[in-house]
C-alpha cells in the first residue's frame, strides 16, 4: 500500500472514534476525504463542519458516484460495519482496495517511533495522558485517540514533524497486531470481547502476540497483573504489594480539590504527584506514563508537570454538575473492572453521599458473558436505574436482556427505564451524586439531565 498513490479515503463507520481521527488527519494532509455512518452525531456533525463529507445513507452501487478512480481511491472500514452492508458488498465485488482501521493505522505509525497503549480497559486516558505530557513539554508528537480529549478538544493530535507517533492498540478482532511499536505499555487483559475471542486464554494470548511486536531494542511497561513474554525489555508497575513492580504505587490521597499519590521509582521516590483527575485506577494509568516517560528521556520535572494539567478525556470520568448540592459525572466504563473502578473512586470522593447510577449495557454478548459480574458491581450503588442493552453491531440474544440483569441485582432501590422516562424518574428523584455509564448511546442524554438538573 503506497499512500502517496491515493487521492480519496472513503470511511465506512466514518462517525467511529477512532475512524474520524484518522479522517481528520488524511484531510489535514490533503486528500479528500469523505464517509458513511449510520447516525448522525456531535463527531459527524464535527466532521461536516471540518469540511469532511458524511453520508447516512446506504446507497449501494451508487456510491461510486463520489470517486473518479478506482485506483486512486482507497476503502477504509471499521469491523463494526455489518456484513451484509450494501457499500460495502458492492465495493468488494468492484475489486476496490479495501484495509481495516487498524491497518490504515499501522501503515501511519511506521512513519516515526511509535508509541502505543494496549489494555481492555484504561487505554484511551493513558494514551491520552502520554500524549498531554509530551505535548505540554513541546515534544513533537502526532496522537490517535479513542476519545475526545479535553485538553485537545479533540481525538487527534498533530505536528508536521512528530519525534513520536502515539496510538491506541485495540485488541478488538486482533486489530493490534498490526502494528510494531517501540514502545507499548499494557495497563490490563480482563477477559472481553469474548464474541471475538473463544475464552479469556486466547484473549490472554493475543496480547502475548502483540506483546512480541514491540521491537527489541524497545520498551514493554507492563501493569503487574499482566501475563506477557516479549522481546522488549518489559518494565512493570502497579501497587506496592508487588515486589517486582519497578515503578510502586504506595498511596494515594484527595485533599482541597487535589487528587495525589506516591511512587516508588528506579530513581527514588516521587511525593505527592498531583493528577488533574481523580480515582486510583487513574494513579495507575498516570504510572504507567511515569514509567514509559522515564524510559523514553523525560525528566521528573516534565513528567510532573503533565500529569498536574491533565484535564482528562470525554466521557472518562467527566463531570458535568459539581456543587454542594449534586454531582453529575459521565463515564465510558462498559465492563464490570470498569464499572468497579468508577464506583469505588466516587466512593472515595464522596464517601458520605448516596450514588444512584445509570446503566446502559453494552452489547447482548457481553452482557451476557459477564451477567452475573455487572449485577455484583451494579448492586454497589444505592439506587440502580437500568437502560435496555445497547446493540451496537449486534443481533440479540434470546434470555439476555436488562429485565434479566435487574433481577440479578441484589437490592430492592432498582428499576428499568428508557431514555424516555429517564428524566421524569430523575425528577422525583432525591439526588445526590448521579452517574451516567455506558458505551452505547446514553451520551444522548447527559445534556438533557444537566439541563434538568442544573
Amino acid at each position: 500500500m503506497k499512500l502517496e498513490n491515493i487521492e480519496v479515503l472513503y470511511f465506512l463507520g466514518i462517525g467511529g472514534i477512532g475512524m474520524s481521527a484518522l479522517a481528520r488527519y488524511f484531510h489535514s494532509q490533503g486528500f479528500r476525504v469523505l464517509g458513511y455512518d449510520k447516525t448522525e452525531t456531535h463527531l459527524t456533525k464535527a466532521l461536516v463542519n471540518e469540511g469532511i463529507s458524511v453520508s447516512y445513507n446506504d446507497t449501494g452501487n451508487e456510491v461510486v458516484n463520489h470517486f473518479s478512480s478506482k485506483e486512486r481511491t482507497l476503502i477504509v472500514y471499521t469491523p463494526a460495519i455489518p456484513k451484509e452492508h450494501e457499500e460495502y458488498q458492492f465495493l468488494i465485488s468492484q475489486n476496490y482496495t479495501l484495509i481495516k482501521r487498524a491497518e490504515l493505522l499501522g501503515i501511519i505509525s511506521k512513519n516515526s517511533p511509535c508509541l502505543a497503549v494496549a489494555g481492555t480497559h484504561g487505554k484511551t486516558t493513558t494514551s491520552t495522558l502520554l500524549a498531554h505530557v509530551l505535548n505540554c513539554n513541546n515534544i513533537p508528537c502526532t496522537a490517535f485517540l479513542g476519545g475526545i480529549s479535553t485538553n485537545f478538544q479533540s481525538n487527534l493530535l498533530l505536528h508536521s514533524d512528530p519525534k513520536w507517533i502515539i496510538v491506541e492498540a485495540d485488541e478488538f478482532d486482533r486489530s493490534f497486531l498490526h502494528l510494531s511499536p517501540y514502545a507499548s505499555i499494557i495497563t490490563s487483559t480482563d477477559a472481553d470481547h469474548l464474541d471475538i475471542y473463544d475464552n479469556h486464554e486466547e484473549l490472554k494470548q493475543a496480547f502475548n502476540d502483540y506483546s512480541k511486536k514491540v521491537v527489541q531494542e524497545g520498551i514493554l511497561v507492563v501493569e503487574n497483573s499482566v501475563d506477557v513474554q516479549g522481546i522488549a525489555k518489559i518494565i512493570r508497575y502497579g501497587i506496592a504489594e508487588h515486589d517486582d513492580n519497578q515503578y510502586k504505587i504506595l498511596n494515594h490521597y484527595f485533599e482541597n480539590e487535589t487528587f495525589s499519590f506516591d511512587v516508588e521509582t528506579p530513581l527514588g521516590r516521587w511525593k505527592n504527584i498531583e493528577l488533574g483527575i481523580p480515582g486510583f485506577h487513574n494513579a495507575e494509568n498516570a504510572t504507567a506514563v511515569i514509567a514509559l516517560g522515564v524510559n523514553i528521556g523525560l525528566t521528573e520535572q516534565q513528567i510532573r508537570k503533565g500529569l498536574a494539567s491533565f484535564e482528562g478525556v470525554k466521557r472518562r470520568f467527566e463531570y458535568h454538575i459539581k456543587s454542594d448540592e449534586l454531582i453529575f459525572i459521565d463515564d465510558y466504563a462498559h465492563h464490570p473492572s470498569a464499572i468497579k473502578q468508577l464506583i469505588s473512586s466516587v466512593r472515595m470522593l464522596y464517601p458520605n453521599r448516596k450514588i444512584t447510577g445509570v446503566f446502559q449495557p453494552h452489547l447482548f454478548s457481553r452482557t451476557k458473558d459477564f451477567m452475573d459480574d455487572f449485577a455484583l458491581e451494579l448492586s454497589q450503588l444505592d439506587k440502580v436505574m437500568l437502560l435496555p442493552i445497547y446493540p451496537a453491531r449486534e443481533k440479540p440474544i434470546e434470555g439476555v436482556s436488562s429485565e434479566v440483569l435487574i433481577e440479578k441485582i441484589n437490592h430492592s432501590n432498582k428499576e428499568l427505564v428508557d431514555q424516555l422516562s429517564l428524566l421524569e424518574r430523575l425528577s422525583v428523584s432525591e439526588n445526590e451524586v448521579i452517574l451516567t455509564i455506558g458505551a452505547g448511546n446514553i451520551d444522548q442524554c447527559i445534556e438533557p439531565i444537566k439541563n434538568l438538573l442544573s
